[in-house]
């Protein structure tokens, strides 16, 4: 008589050849083969179901920045004719940006740690995502999807660099480019296991490095390339509608409390003071730039207002859950005053058409906000502390070489990326097509038909 098996050998063998039969398959084809957001076979962990609440809600926050936060602030910036293209363009940019995010983005950003550059590709199409996200509370889904709307954003925001004349096929095939080859190695880099974090001890909490540094150098890159608009920077070239500008603003001030607040990944005290912080610096940077203005022409303005509330957020982002409600307001003044100089130096010194300040906001305030965190991690100014062997000027070093090696890599990455699409698609349209403006030429539509 045969020997009756046990449940528990049946089930090792019915393993064995499940992890036999999956061996045999390559990994794209096992990647799209997979439902998305599969649970990885034999993990048992429970996420927190609050702090999973909290992160989707975050998450959907992030996306209330990008749309419509960012394209109605965007949009109120540039001239009338204009306006419909600023919105297609960072919808288009968040479609694409999100496909790729999950086709490839999330395994090259936060796969299984090999190199320190890439991450593995054992996320392919967010297939075999685990339970719960290795050292967090949450499901990896939830992860991928918060981590998506980064993913969304940051490119978006580099078109506020090229408005007015770049051609629509372009911007759409190097934002899907950019977003691989710069975005997804630097949240690698810090955020995913990577060589600045793990060898450097370089700190981002939310994307002063990984998001605004990246996005602020390439904007500069790009507006070098694809060259200034006509007119500028002689002819003045104002906001057709600052209303719908403090309206963005707004809802990027709303939805930074996600983009921060969230990174805590848990709901928690770290979630609450990134926040608290988020929005001191917010308001600190918008009383003082428009304290600045008034200073200098006579008068403040609402742009001014929106402006120095950007700039306060995007300084304080990389150190928001960090620091002390009093170091957020410090860096609300140095963000305005920064950044302020900052669009006088690109704009009328050097005459760069970075036409929406894109690196004079983002890039200046998320490098300074990079460094100064290392100093404000002293507890005797409210900070969290140092890792243990760590000193102040250790983590400035360790800033630094984050900041540099980043700004670098986005330069140059941006330069390659943008003329290779030019190859195949003009960077910016005909003469014609500028003058009368991008969203009759270039989609067919007007924004505000007034007869």
């Amino acid at each position: 008589m045969l020997e009756r098996q046990s449940p528990q050998v049946k089930r090792v063998q019915h393993d064995e050849l499940r992890k036999a039969l999956r061996v045999g398959l390559s990994s794209v084809a096992a990647a799209f083969a997979t439902p998305a957001l599969a649970q990885t076979p034999g993990t048992i962990d429970v996420a927190d179901s609050g702090d999973t609440a909290w992160v989707l809600v975050s998450a959907a926050l992030v996306l209330l920045m990008a749309a419509p936060g960012l394209t109605l602030f965007y949009g109120g910036l540039v001239r009338a004719r204009n306006f419909l293209s600023v919105l297609i363009q960072c919808g288009a940019i968040v479609a694409v940006a999100s496909l790729l995010w999950v086709a490839v983005g999330y395994t090259i950003a936060f796969g299984e740690v090999s190199n320190g550059l890439l991450g593995g590709g054992n996320a392919l199409m967010l297939a075999e995502l685990g339970n719960v996200r290795e050292g967090l509370s949450v499901p990896e889904s939830a992860f991928a999807l918060f981590q998506l709307t980064f993913a969304a954003i940051t490119p978006a925001l580099i078109a506020g660099a090229w408005v007015d004349r770049a051609r629509f096929g372009w911007v759409v095939a190097f934002s899907a480019l950019w977003g691989l080859l710069v975005y997804a190695p630097v949240a690698h880099w810090l955020w995913g296991g990577g060589w600045l974090a793990s060898r450097f001890g370089t700190l981002d909490f939310a994307g002063g490095i990984v998001v605004h540094t990246t996005a602020g150098v390439s904007a500069l890159v790009a507006a070098l390339l694809v060259g200034k608009r006509q007119g500028f920077p002689k002819t003045l070239m104002l906001p057709h509608s600052p209303a719908l500008t403090m309206a963005g603003a707004a809802l990027l001030w709303m939805g930074w409390f996600g983009f921060n607040g969230g990174s805590a990944l848990a709901a928690n005290d770290d979630a609450a003071a990134a926040i608290i912080n988020t929005h001191v610096a917010a308001s600190t940077a918008a009383l003082a730039w428009i304290g600045i203005e008034k200073w200098q022409v006579g008068k403040p303005t609402s742009v001014g207002f929106a402006t120095g509330a950007i700039a306060g957020l995007a300084t304080v982002t990389p150190a928001a859950g960090f620091i002390s409600p009093g170091a957020a307001m410090v860096f609300g003044v140095i963000a305005a005053a920064l950044c302020y100089a900052a669009i006088q130096l690109v704009k009328q010194r050097l005459e760069i058409d970075d036409s929406l300040d894109v690196f004079a906001v983002h890039g200046v305030g998320g490098i300074a906000g990079s460094l100064l965190l290392a100093v404000f991690l002293e507890p005797a100014l409210g900070g969290t502390g140092y890792a243990e062997g760590m000193s102040m000027a250790g983590q400035l070093g360790a800033q630094a070489a984050g900041v540099g090696a980043v700004a670098l890599w986005s330069a140059v990455a941006t330069a390659i990326v943008a003329v290779a699409v030019s190859l195949l698609i003009p960077m910016r349209v005909g003469e014609d097509a500028e003058r009368e403006g991008l969203d009759i030429t270039g989609h067919g539509e007007r924004a505000w038909e007034l007869d």
